[in-house]
């Protein structure tokens, strides 16, 4: 229901194997032969989901866009599996909301909470087994994914009381993290599951500032998680730890791309790349990496992009620095992250009122979709004269989305004077005030 486009695709390890088209009646379907057991992904553009397919399951999909996981419906031969994987996934959303009050506990009441879900998990589980007769492929998935989710969960705990709560943070009992012993960082069958890749994620960072602690002391610099040397260890951590490429590549990259969009000159733009060199990197994403150093390198102050080229809603080109007699603040957006773009123009509209003498232009980075940017403009009431979209350019946009988060502080002549400025901070707004009286 309310489509956002007129196709599905079905993926797997990051490979499409099919766009299915919609008909008349919003529906599409296709049979598919000699598919290998295992998680799948989905996406109708901007969403996307995963689902679990084996032979000779039969599965009826039902959403509508408009609370796209919420209504998402799995029905037929085979569609437990699915369901059990989405409603870890709603689970977890909302165990990710609780986390902000769960960290200010004690680590032994916590470690009593993580080993409830996981216990109400894996008794869900086995009596659904019991209704279902799952393979025993898809058993030790399930029984895996949750044991994952549960091993993020603590370290998410961890960093936080590590970097808020430090009293807390020496009462974390020694078997708290007795999971590590057992940990498996190459299990290709899980790389479809976010939670297996959130843990990886939140392992290296725990692991980062646990070896910075002991090294220096609670005073230092250890939560600069965007340091080249927090990056630099991290990435080692990775290579170290992660044997399967195509695991250990998503997380490389994911590294190198956050140390180099944090990065506030050339100099440490170009140590991140010479991490890349030193552990042999040399995954599919390269090229890519290479273009947003010189993307990053092109938005320190000093620089001018003035005379960037964009496309207003007449379907006129004009220059950045031309819009407006203000300095010029710009945030950027896709139509692919439709929640981001929402919190995003709230914030945005309260700054308007506040600081009417800057000038607040709107950067859409989705390529070829005109009428599309036109329509979301419209739908949701955004401040038509000061939209604009990215005329047409060779930067992957996929780099680009890396930067919906920044804010770029520019003077009249269109020189950068704050490339630095991320949208979700605590100090964004005394950067707008210095700004300012500058």
């Amino acid at each position: 229901m309310n489509p956002y486009n007129p196709y599905f695709i079905l993926s797997k390890d990051n490979k499409t194997i099919d766009t299915l088209f919609l008909d008349q009646n919003n529906q599409f379907g296709k049979k598919f032969k000699n598919l290998e057991p295992g998680i799948y992904s989905f996406k109708h553009p901007p969403e996307n989901q995963i689902m679990y397919l084996e032979p000779g399951d039969s599965i009826l999909v039902w959403l509508n866009t408009m609370q796209f996981d919420e209504s998402l419906n799995f029905s037929g031969s085979g569609d437990a599996k699915s369901t059990f994987l989405l409603d870890m996934f709603l689970n977890n959303e909302s165990n990710n909301n609780l986390m902000l009050s769960y960290y200010k506990i004690n680590p032994v009441e916590f470690a009593g909470i993580t080993d409830s879900i996981k216990n109400t998990r894996k008794n869900k589980l086995e009596a659904l087994n019991e209704k279902k007769n799952f393979s025993e492929s898809f058993l030790e998935l399930a029984n895996n994914s949750i044991d994952y989710d549960y091993y993020h969960l603590r370290e998410r705990y961890t960093f936080l009381v590590k970097k808020y709560y430090n009293e807390l943070a020496q009462q974390i009992p020694d078997d708290f993290h007795a999971y590590r012993n057992k940990l498996n960082f190459n299990d290709t069958r899980l790389k479809e599951y976010y939670g297996y890749l959130n843990f990886i994620e939140d392992h290296l960072r725990t692991r980062s500032i646990e070896r910075c602690l002991e090294k220096f002391d609670t005073n230092s610099d250890c939560f600069e998680l965007h340091s080249v040397d927090n990056i630099s260890y991290r990435i080692n951590l990775a290579d170290s730890l992660i044997n399967k490429e195509e695991i250990k590549n998503i997380f490389i990259n994911r590294l190198a791309i956050q140390g180099m969009v944090f990065s506030n000159n050339t100099e440490k733009i170009d140590s991140i790349l010479s991490i890349l060199e030193k552990v042999k990197y040399n995954g599919e994403n390269l090229p890519d990496l290479k273009q947003m150093a010189e993307i990053q390198k092109s938005l320190l102050p000093g620089n001018d992009i003035g005379n960037l080229p964009l496309v207003t809603l007449q379907d006129k080109v004009v220059r950045l620095k031309d819009i407006s007699d203000k300095p010029i603040i710009t945030y950027h957006w896709s139509m692919e992250a439709p929640e981001h773009f929402k919190w995003q123009h709230n914030i945005i509209f309260n700054l308007r009122q506040k600081y009417p003498e800057l000038e607040f232009v709107g950067i859409n980075i989705d390529k070829n979709s005109n009428q599309s940017w036109k329509n979301t403009v419209q739908a949701f009431n955004m401040d038509e004269k000061s939209e604009f979209k990215l005329s047409s350019t060779s930067i992957n946009m996929n780099l680009l989305k890396n930067y919906l988060n920044k804010l770029i502080f520019l003077d009249t002549n269109g020189n950068i004077v704050n490339g630095e400025a991320q949208l979700n901070t605590p100090n964004f707004e005394r950067q707008i005030l210095e700004f300012l009286n500058e």
